[in-house]
């Protein structure tokens, strides 16, 4: 049997695919709200890319109450860099949405394009991780931690207390993956 070519779709897969294979169970409704969660996701992604494309440009968007505005024009005021990955290990970095450190003041910005409740513990983490990364102790340093969402700016100002806790299990864990990994090869 000769099988039909796909070129234009090897790597890619389906919402309807057999590796996510859990829509079989779902009624009419469920799928409808997958599927609307999954383009939600896609838009978050080119919003996020949009935002820093903006920032790295230095084009202000027209002043007003919505989410990506208030952040991009934020970032921008603030002079921050945009999309910059945060790396301890090759078990632990990420990519923080905006990012700033000057005159002993870490400021980080996170765009939240979805309606699920933010954490603040994800910018924590990006915290902890600038502070390993970079050496500083988070005692020698303010920090001004911003997630956008929903039209609103939540605000968090935290201490040495907060995220020393942190980088520790950074540490900690990174070591019990290495270990881990030794093991296996």
């Amino acid at each position: 049997m000769n099988f039909n070519k796909h070129s234009n779709l090897e790597g890619q897969h389906a919402f309807l695919g057999a590796s996510k294979y859990h829509w079989i169970n779902y009624s009419e409704d469920k799928v409808a709200e997958a599927y609307s969660k999954f383009l939600a996701t896609q838009k978050g992604t080119v919003l996020h890319a949009f935002a820093a494309q903006c920032i790295s440009l230095g084009q202000k968007l027209p002043k007003s109450q919505k989410t990506l505005n208030m952040y991009v024009n934020d970032a921008i005021g603030f002079k921050m860099t945009p999309e910059q990955v945060l790396y301890y290990s090759d078990n632990c970095f990420g990519t923080a949405d905006a990012i700033l450190f000057r005159n002993g003041l870490l400021r980080i910005h996170d765009l939240k394009t979805g309606q699920i409740p933010a954490h603040m513990e994800q910018l924590e983490i990006y915290a902890a991780l600038f502070c390993l990364e970079y050496k500083v102790k988070p005692c020698d340093i303010e920090m001004e931690l911003r997630l956008y969402q929903n039209n609103e700016i939540l605000y968090h100002n935290p201490t040495a207390e907060d995220i020393v806790p942190i980088m520790d299990k950074i540490i900690t864990f990174d070591k019990v993956i290495k270990r881990l990994k030794d093991q296996e090869g």
